[in-house]
Parts: C-alpha cells; structure tokens; sequence
C-alpha cells in the first residue's frame, strides 16, 4: 500500500547557490538560515553537495559546510549528499565526518557519490594520477565502513576520530549501478531525482528486490529528489522557476554561471528543444500554488512509494525560498491520510 504523503518524511538538499549580485558569504549564510527554518518545520534531514570549480556553488567544502550548519542548529540531522568518494581517500572522508559525529552525535549523515561532481580537469586537480575502475567505488565504501566501525583487534589502520562512530553512510545515484550496490551492502538508498529522472522507477525497483537487510538498514529505505518551486499561486511559482529554467539550461549548454533572478516569459522564449531539454531534465518537479504543490508531492508518493523527499529549492530571493519551503511542508501537513 502507498504511503501517505503526511507519513513521508521531507528534508533538505541544498546546492548552496551563488546568487548573480550576491557573495560567497552570502550564499554560506543564506544556508545556515535556511537550514534552522526547515528545522522549524520538522524537516528530517539538510544536506549539501560536493561540487569543484563552479562559479555558482558554494559548498566545494562539504565536510567543513556540514560542520557550520549543525553547529547552528540544535537537532536536524545535517551531512552531505553527497561526498563525491572519487575525490577523496576514505580515510580522510572518515577522519572528517568522524570529527564531525564527535562534536554532533547522531546529528551527522554521510551520502557518497561516484561521480566526480566536476570536470576532468578538475577532477584531475582534486586526485592527481589516479585512474579510476568500476571496483574502486564499492571497494572505497566497503573501506570506508570499516574505518567507522569499532576497531578489530590488530587493526594497524584506525581513523582518529572515526573508529567506532558508525556514522551512517548512504548511496546516491542517478543510475543502475548505486541501487544495486547500497542493496546489497544494505545501506538508505538516495535517487538523484532531482536532476536525473530518467531511471528512477527501475533504480528503485531493482533496489528494494535486491536489498539485503543490515544492522544499519533493516528493510530497504528509499528517498528521492523532488526540485520544489513553491508560491500562493501557480502563476507567481512559474515565475520563480524561471532561474531554475536558467540554470537548467545553462547545465545543459556546458556552461555553469550564477544563480539568476527569475525573467518574465523565459520559458516562453526558448526553443522547443531547449524546452524539451528543460521538461527532461526537471520530470520530477514540483511547481505551483498550495494545491498543485500538493497534488504534485502526492502523485510522486503514489509512484514511487518512497520513504523521504530531498526536497531542491532554487527560488532566487532567499525570503521566497523560505515562504516555498513553507507551503511544501504545508502541504505535506495537509494532505489526506
């Protein structure tokens, strides 16, 4: 039976934008703000994205973002979603969000993406030499648990700290390969729905039917991504997603630039293959007044009887965004059991 959309938990995942006419500074604090009011709100989870040398995006230095926002809040779990593992010794992942688990216990989550979140170059800058094969990834997590578990006797190798913090570790994908693996290591399970929503009915489906229980994960856990553009009416919200349209484009282009105020009739002056592009691109997307907010989460509830929605919210005025945050968790509140 599908869940209702009241017994979903809703979280947060935030790119930490970079607002055209803003700063860096600016976009750190808009985070912090916005991660104590979804606490207000109830919401579950806040978690930032490991992206290198995007003009847009402030949160290169997830582990040390994850370090600020829960120092600013009291009891919202925060963590990243995700740490791309490819950039980092696991080692060096443990010894942070070990850290991290010591001076916040059981605030602190740690999602692992396999993508590099960046370009060649970069990626080259990050990790110098290393060549990567499709066994380094589940060969990097299976490492990575073991650093964070309690020590075995002998043990030559220990994170200090991280030993014995258990910190929970996640799975993030936009594919095939993410499900399979978090299934048979047991591990929440996160779809990349939010940019990548092609695959998300076969992922999940092929994660719950694979799933192997764990003493972290019992039973299969499954969130999704939900990009949420939120107002009082259907009209002023596809206004406000006009800078997500830009942004999508601009992805889309292989350009990366500023988050950009929203321009009356942006959508309206596309091509129909760059709307198209657009229409692909944000398939999961919410946007609209309460009742089509609502309608919208529910019918996403129906399909994929998921256990959590990350929600994306790229609303350009930081006041807005807190007003779309609120009429999302109102909607969730409000719907029928």
């Amino acid at each position: 039976m599908t869940k209702a959309l009241q017994d979903i938990a809703f979280s947060m995942l935030d790119l930490v934008a970079v607002r055209e006419g803003r700063s860096v500074a600016d976009a750190l604090s808009v985070a912090l703000a916005t991660a104590r009011h979804v606490e207000r709100l109830g919401f579950v989870r806040y978690w930032m994205a490991e992206h290198h040398n995007m003009i847009g995006i402030a949160s290169s230095a997830t582990a040390v973002l994850v370090g600020h926002v829960a120092g600013g809040t009291e009891r919202i779990r925060v963590g990243s979603g995700g740490v791309m593992l490819p950039n980092h010794a696991p080692l060096v992942v443990a010894e942070a969000f070990g850290t991290l688990a010591e001076l916040y216990p059981g605030r602190i989550d740690l999602g692992l993406g396999r993508a590099p979140g960046t370009d060649p170059m970069t990626m080259r800058a990050l990790r110098r030499d290393r060549v990567e094969t499709v066994d380094d990834f589940p060969r990097d997590v299976a490492e990575l648990q073991h650093l964070l578990d309690t020590p075995q006797p002998g043990q030559k190798l220990v994170a200090t700290p991280g030993a014995g913090t258990r910190v929970p570790i996640w799975l993030l994908g936009s594919s095939l390969f993410s499900a399979q693996l978090a299934a048979e290591r047991g591990l929440p399970y996160a779809f990349a729905s939010h940019f990548a929503p092609a695959l998300l009915l076969q992922a999940i489906d092929l994660y719950r039917r694979l799933f192997k229980p764990s003493a972290q994960c019992p039973r299969p856990y499954v969130t999704i991504g939900v990009p949420v553009v939120a107002a009082p009416t259907d009209a002023e919200a596809m206004h406000l997603a006009g800078s997500v349209f830009q942004r999508v484009l601009s992805i889309l282009r292989g350009e990366r630039g500023l988050l950009q105020p929203p321009q009356e009739g942006f959508f309206a002056r596309l091509t129909e293959a760059e709307r198209a592009g657009i229409a692909d691109f944000l398939a999961c997307a919410v946007i609209g007044g309460p009742q089509t907010v609502r309608a919208g989460l529910q019918t996403l509830a129906e399909q994929t009887d998921c256990d959590e929605m990350m929600l994306v919210c790229d609303v350009y005025d930081p006041a807005l965004r807190l007003r779309a945050l609120d009429i999302a968790a109102a909607a969730r509140v409000a719907a029928p059991k």
